[in-house]
């Protein structure tokens, strides 16, 4: 049987060619037609679809009253350290106190043995027992001599004697006064006691050793408060006197300018004070002065010798908007917020911003508190285009700021903040 023949196939010599064995039969060919009417069909019919408006977060500034801060580095010291001595010699009998433990003032830290400053101490009595008795036998016989003297039975040196005499055993009783004073002193000190409330250190001396006059026997240092130093450039230091002179204050210790701390492991500043002295001249080598911020510490959780972040307070506290520091972008120059409108379109506005405040971004000017601020999302969001907001409070983590006299709105609302 001739195989078919191809109907587009070119002729050789005048005879038709053949089909090549892959072509399509003919009883295929309804089937093919088929479907390529379906396919087209099927993309006739299609239309694109528009995606859905991106979902965006926004949020309303949040209002606060708020100051401008400087940080510096500083370390934490105690208001009052003590190296504790013995003042007595003696041997240690006890040592009631726990190495490292909170202690209040007067509490015993060290017992010596007393029974040898006791028995001095009534011997000490006793000899001024005697006194008092030589003192009233000399007052009689002044008494005495002075009455025979009126009527000149005995010379006038005879009466300068008893009165010599009477001074003398005066004097004797007043020393041996002194000495019985200082006994019962030895006596006391035979109880080591604690100068003031505080931490206190190891035992240097344990109990059942003899000690001297000035032997150390441990040490023991203030926690409530606690101080911190830092140093503070001149220029700063000037602003701080600025500062003081508008909250009417003879000096910046004075005016109570609030400041915080934060330890290496804290997160921010959660210990708050105020700054209660700054030294009496610039160091001429690095330019700072010195500054020291008093911080209550009733848990006794500051130790001293501590690193520690201080921030301070460089301006009266004001009022303005705060909005997370990640929903202000950059464009060129300027800083700006995506903001949206009441019909949902993405529109930006150039603002002027402040400090960071526990994550937040202090807004200076540019902004209304009714503007809903695109605060998750902004990369999203383009300006013109339509976007689904969804409203979310912003979380306050701006710390609380210290209030050294009642506020006032900040006066120009535009002082720069500090880097």
């Amino acid at each position: 049987m001739r195989p078919p023949l191809c109907a587009y196939a070119k002729t050789y010599a005048g005879e038709p060619a053949l089909c090549p064995p892959f072509r399509l039969r003919a009883v295929h060919l309804p089937l093919v037609l088929a479907a390529l009417f379906l396919a087209g069909c099927h993309r006739g019919n299609s239309r694109a679809v528009a995606p859905p408006p991106p979902a965006v977060s926004v949020s309303k500034p949040l209002a606060r009253e708020i100051s401008d801060w400087d940080e510096y580095a500083g370390r934490l010291q105690s208001p009052e350290t003590a190296n504790i001595t013995a003042r007595v010699s003696g041997f240690i009998e006890d040592v009631p106190f726990k190495e490292g433990a909170l202690v209040n003032k007067g509490d015993v830290l060290f017992v010596i043995d007393h029974r040898p400053f006791k028995a001095d101490l009534e011997n000490k009595r006793a000899t001024v027992q005697k006194d008092e008795a030589q003192v009233v036998l000399a007052q009689t016989s002044l008494q005495r001599s002075a009455d025979l003297l009126k009527t000149k039975t005995i010379a006038q040196q005879d009466y300068d004697t008893s009165k010599a005499q009477s001074a003398a055993a005066g004097a004797q009783l007043a020393a041996d006064k002194a000495a019985e004073e200082m006994a019962r002193l030895n006596l006391e000190w035979t109880k080591v006691t604690a100068p003031f409330a505080g931490r206190i250190s190891r035992m240097y001396v344990t109990a059942g050793n003899q000690v001297g006059i000035a032997t150390p026997l441990t040490s023991i240092v203030s926690v409530d408060p606690m101080y911190c130093y830092v140093p503070v450039p001149g220029r700063a230091f000037l602003e701080y006197q600025q500062l003081a002179e508008r909250l009417k204050k003879e000096s910046v210790h004075q005016a109570n300018i609030p400041c915080a701390i934060g330890l290496e492991t804290e997160t921010g500043f959660p210990h708050e004070g105020t700054i209660n002295f700054i030294d009496n001249a610039v160091d001429p080598n690095t330019g700072t002065i010195q500054m020291r911020g008093v911080i209550p510490n009733p848990d006794g959780f500051l130790t001293p010798g501590t690193f520690a972040r201080m921030r301070i307070a460089h301006g009266v506290p004001y009022k303005t908007l705060l909005v997370p520091d990640e929903a202000v972008g950059a464009e060129q120059n300027e800083r700006i917020v995506y903001v949206v409108g009441n019909d949902n379109v993405v529109a930006t506005k150039t603002v002027k911003t402040g400090g960071l405040f526990g994550g937040l971004r202090a807004i200076v000017s540019g902004l209304e508190p009714d503007d809903r601020v695109i605060v998750n999302g902004v990369l999203k969001a383009r300006p013109g285009a339509r976007v689904t907001p969804e409203n979310v409070p912003i979380a306050d983590t701006a710390s609380k700021p210290a209030k050294p006299e009642p506020l006032a709105d900040h006066p120009a609302q535009a002082e720069p903040a500090r880097p």
